[in-house]
């Protein structure tokens, strides 16, 4: 068995322990949160923070507009933007789907970069638009990977090696092909980072009113210049994205607050539960009542979020 897979098996036997039961589960350590998915599911709406996510058993495949990218337990993703896409699961015969995120960190990135570069490291050449890719694992990170999981056993550890495993691993991440697309959230004058500044604002303010015009005047471009650099980005248009995320958000708290989807509606920002209700269902293929239920059972009984989970 070569270092690669001895990692891999010990980050199953870890992330069984630390996922009981179906779901997304924050740790101790902030920003870095533990999945697992029992049942194997096709394509599904989804939302991600910016984060990079490292399978150790199962596989998911992602969609976002004509783009498709698989993550597994060789294949690491790393997402620069809080992104909508849909997924698909593919459980493992031999258990369910097990993995763990880490939180894209800008202050931590930006350090990391500078240091990189003033010690004479390769400078990080920006690439085409390019917001989610899945980079293929190697040994130095999938060690990292599994020392993370490993200091989660006792809270001293978390507290003391946790961090430092943490901006391990975005190094590892910034030495790898994602290296780049990664360095390009903190270079704030070009196009592309106005438009990540607009995402992090929307996904940050999503109940309140949008005004596109003023959005676009923002950040010193045109409503046309907006729209075209905005779909680069996510391959969706800034209303439909906010409509998405608004959906996603009352999901959550149907699911988790068990509040009723006018509730809901009205906490995410509609005014019309009718349109809430149409728009739901045309993104989640069911009604609110119907998803919540599915959701529910998907757990399996757990107390994990659903942010992640599909």
């Amino acid at each position: 068995m070569n270092r690669t897979e001895t990692n891999r098996c010990s980050m199953v036997e870890q992330l069984t322990r630390l996922t009981p039961f179906a779901g997304v589960y924050p740790t101790s350590l902030d920003g870095v949160s533990v999945m697992r998915v029992d049942r194997s599911s096709e394509r599904v709406p989804v939302l991600y923070d910016p984060s990079i996510v490292i399978v150790a058993q199962g596989r998911k495949h992602g969609y976002l507009g004509p783009h498709t990218f698989t993550y597994d337990a060789g294949n690491y993703l790393v997402l620069t933007v809080p992104l909508p896409f849909e997924c698909e699961t593919i459980v493992a015969p031999d258990g369910p789907f097990l993995a763990f995120s880490v939180r894209v960190d800008l202050a931590i990135l930006s350090e990391l970069v500078m240091k990189m570069e003033a010690r004479g490291g390769p400078t990080l050449v920006v690439p085409a638009e390019q917001t989610v890719s899945a980079t293929p694992m190697d040994a130095s990170l999938s060690d990292a990977a599994v020392r993370l999981l490993e200091c989660l056993n006792t809270p001293a550890d978390t507290a003391v090696l946790g961090p430092q495993i943490v901006r391990e691993i975005l190094y590892r991440a910034l030495c790898g092909e994602q290296g780049p697309a990664l360095k390009s959230l903190l270079m704030m004058d070009s196009a592309r980072n106005q438009i990540h500044r607009i995402l992090h604002r929307l996904h940050a303010e999503y109940t309140r009113p949008v005004d596109i015009r003023a959005l676009a005047g923002g950040v010193g471009m045109s409503v046309s210049a907006l729209h075209h650099h905005f779909k680069a980005v996510t391959s969706t248009s800034p209303l439909r994205y906010l409509k998405t995320i608004r959906l996603h958000k009352a999901r959550l708290l149907m699911v988790q607050d068990a509040v009723g989807a006018s509730v809901a509606a009205e906490k995410v920002g509609y005014e019309s539960p009718s349109q809430f209700s149409r728009e739901f269902k045309r993104l989640f293929g069911a009604t609110p009542v119907d998803e919540t239920h599915r959701m529910r059972a998907s757990l399996g009984g757990g107390q994990a979020s659903l942010a992640q989970a599909g």
